[in-house]
């Protein structure tokens, strides 16, 4: 089945939700429940209501559009992606896969192609998890993983909760529970995702074909000392957070190296220091650390050297320690049929493909207990993401789409 994505269209939309952000002097920021997602989350809706999709908004603010099928008790062919970004980010993480089901979704209804399982477009909240500090927020509701004290637990650095602010987003957790979906519901899941690193890009190749994804342990680290002036107190009368700090940061790059696999990565993305001057000893450094692999027990192994050095160079530098997880995911294996799927239809037009692993999480890993999982990566040009510079080329998006479109149709009439 030939049918063409519209290249123009996809560019349009794209460009579209660039114009939706708090820093438009500096890349793309919009995190959920804010004005810039409000205006997002319109343009989208508006698009869907254009095809006449059926939409619905469930207790946590995930936009699904659904498209039926011949059969309206099937379980459901998913796709879909996220809107939220990192602070000063780039257009297309996330996006990408938004627009490239829209579009999908377009092609079925103008060329009026039945399936026999509906299909459904999932725009997810929060997946960054950037302004409260945990990931997947909408996929996690979706299949249970959060309920409604997770959600009144879980707080930005204001103090508001992820519940409080879908309240004054005009949303009612309190209705969750009718929208947790089951294994009875969902017949698989798909998305389309920009690759973020270099591979893709680097060999050539238009398409990636995910066969694994990988798992995370983050941590939160808060280091308690003594403020004091810079000058005048003697370096061994120190309790100095900064020093402990680089100790452990340097830390986590070397045992990394020296006990992780191949596929572990470990990453201090956000530090804070108070009182944060130039003549004075801080006296609290906050700061995060992220280690992923494909291999759980590697994660585990590393994660827990790492705490030990943060407990011996607290207590050598009479520092405080706290220790918070704030975040975790179980490195998942994707639907072997799916893979074999997305082979048949990129042999079918004669596209190169390459399987391999993600390094990221996405919103479909919290579908793994649910359904059949597969996903498609399309490059990231320099392998930049997460950046303002982040691009992938149109025309890439576009070949990404309509193989998504294909292998939801297989998916669908099956």
């Amino acid at each position: 089945m030939e049918m063409n994505a519209n290249y123009d269209r996809i560019k349009k939309d794209i460009e579209e939700f660039r114009k939706y952000t708090s820093t438009p002097d500096r890349g793309c920021t919009r995190f959920p429940y804010t004005k810039e997602d409000f205006d997002a989350r319109n343009y989208i809706i508006n698009e869907m209501k254009k095809i006449g999709l059926n939409i619905h908004i469930d207790a946590i603010g995930n936009i699904r559009a659904r498209l039926d099928g011949k059969d309206a008790n099937a379980p459901v062919v998913m796709t879909g992606s996220h809107l939220d970004t990192v602070f000063q980010g780039g257009i297309f993480d996330g996006i990408a896969g938004v627009v490239c089901g829209l579009e999908a979704m377009r092609i079925f209804v103008e060329n009026n192609i039945e399936t026999n399982n509906p299909v459904e477009l999932v725009v997810f909240v929060g997946e960054e998890g950037c302004d409260f500090d945990s990931p997947y927020i909408g996929s996690k509701v979706m299949t249970g993983r959060l309920g409604i004290e997770d959600l009144k637990n879980i707080k930005n650095k204001d103090g508001n909760s992820v519940y409080d602010a879908a309240v004054d987003f005009g949303l009612n957790p309190e209705e969750l529970s009718k929208d947790v979906i089951s294994s009875t519901d969902i017949k698989a899941m798909i998305e389309l995702h920009v690759e973020q690193s270099l591979v893709l890009d680097y060999e050539n190749i238009p398409i990636g074909i995910v066969k694994g994804i990988a798992g995370l342990k983050r941590l939160e680290i808060e280091l308690e000392g003594v403020a004091n002036h810079s000058g005048a107190t003697p370096m061994h009368l120190r309790q100095d957070p900064m020093v402990t700090a680089a100790e452990i940061i340097c830390f986590v790059n070397n045992i990394v190296g020296q006990e992780g696999s191949t596929s572990t990565v470990g990453t201090v993305g956000r530090i804070e220091c108070i009182p944060n001057l130039v003549n004075a000893i801080a006296g609290k450094v906050t700061f995060t650390i992220d280690i992923r692999d494909i291999d759980e027990e590697v994660i585990e192994r590393v994660t827990k050297l790492i705490i030990k050095k943060i407990k011996e160079v607290s207590k050598f530098h009479n520092v405080k320690s706290e220790i918070h997880n704030i975040g975790s995911g179980t490195p998942m294996k994707l639907s072997n049929s799916i893979i074999k799927t997305i082979e048949q239809v990129a042999i079918s037009k004669n596209i190169k493909t390459k399987l391999m692993n993600s390094g990221a999480g996405h919103d479909a890993c919290m579908f793994k207990d649910v359904t059949d999982v597969g996903m498609i990566f399309v490059p990231s040009v320099n392998g930049r993401s997460h950046v303002p510079e982040e691009f992938t080329r149109y025309e890439d998006l576009q070949l990404g789409c309509e193989v998504l479109f294909e292998t939801i149709v297989k998916l669908a009439k099956q």
